[in-house]
């Protein structure tokens, strides 16, 4: 399916981050039913259905992610895959914190079994090289996963708190930040953390539901395969269904089509 992308700023989730004075700490705090409405009409329109479970994770992943999104640099391309080895499957999200575009599909087929379950970060700064982080974690739970990524790889470490269905919290550790404090911080404090604390304003950064995705992607990602042994892709058929790696978006791609690409570029 094309890309449906909001047209303005009202179409898109605003997320404020906050400094907490005295804590040393950075807080935002946003509820994602507006993110979500746009990840459910991408389900529709593919005709993608998950199992409730899978679909309960990876809501909670897309929030997480565009928390972690917003706490970075505007010049970051990041993706994560989640690797969970019960069940088996991979969460994958994508996303581009200068433009806001944040992107998720669950993967069940062809995941490997492991020993462990492991967090990967890709990560590209404009200007310098791509660079990878990976890490183990224990349990099932999607924020205990993030949490410890958190502690073993990034910079500083995080807490992410879901205060009520799509309402999801981030409380990250900034240079001298009151330790103590942060370990305990529980549900209730954070509730209030606004009212109990002193804060300040930062900026406030715009999310939404894009991949970024179309046909003239498919065609291109398709041809070299087209060209190496057409039949092996097609299998004999004239039409085929490629799924986008990035959102599981449904393209159908015919033998025609396909030509005709390859005979213009």
């Amino acid at each position: 399916m094309p890309d449906q992308s909001p047209s303005n700023e009202s179409d898109l989730l605003a997320i404020k981050s906050r400094f907490v004075r005295g804590r040393n700490v950075l807080y935002a705090r946003a509820n994602f039913s507006q993110l979500y409405v746009d990840y459910y009409l991408h389900l529709k329109d593919n005709r993608i259905e998950l199992e409730p479970s899978h679909d309960q994770r990876l809501k909670t992943a897309l929030a997480l992610f565009s928390l972690h999104c917003i706490s970075h640099p505007r010049n970051d391309v990041l993706a994560w895959t989640v690797n969970f080895q019960d069940p088996l499957l991979n969460v994958f999200l994508g996303g581009d914190t200068g433009t806001g575009q944040v992107v998720g599909r669950i993967y069940t087929e062809n995941v490997k079994p492991a020993e462990e379950n492991a967090f990967y970060q890709d990560i590209v700064r404009r200007g310098r090289d791509p660079h990878r982080s990976v890490v183990g974690f224990q349990g099932g739970d999607m924020i205990q996963a993030v949490e410890t990524f958190y502690a073993f790889s990034e910079q500083r470490p995080a807490r992410f708190f879901e205060i009520e269905p799509d309402d999801y919290a981030i409380v990250a550790a900034h240079p001298d930040y009151d330790v103590d404090w942060f370990k305990g911080l529980t549900m209730e404090q954070v509730r209030s953390l606004e009212e109990d604390e002193e804060v300040v304003d930062l900026e406030t950064r715009f999310v939404r539901w894009s991949c970024g995705c179309n046909q003239e992607r498919i065609l291109k990602t398709l041809a070299p395969v087209f060209l190496s042994d057409a039949e092996e892709l097609f299998l004999g058929e004239e039409l085929i269904e490629v799924n986008c790696p990035r959102c599981a978006g449904k393209y159908r791609i015919s033998r025609e089509l396909l030509e005709a690409y390859v005979a213009d570029h």
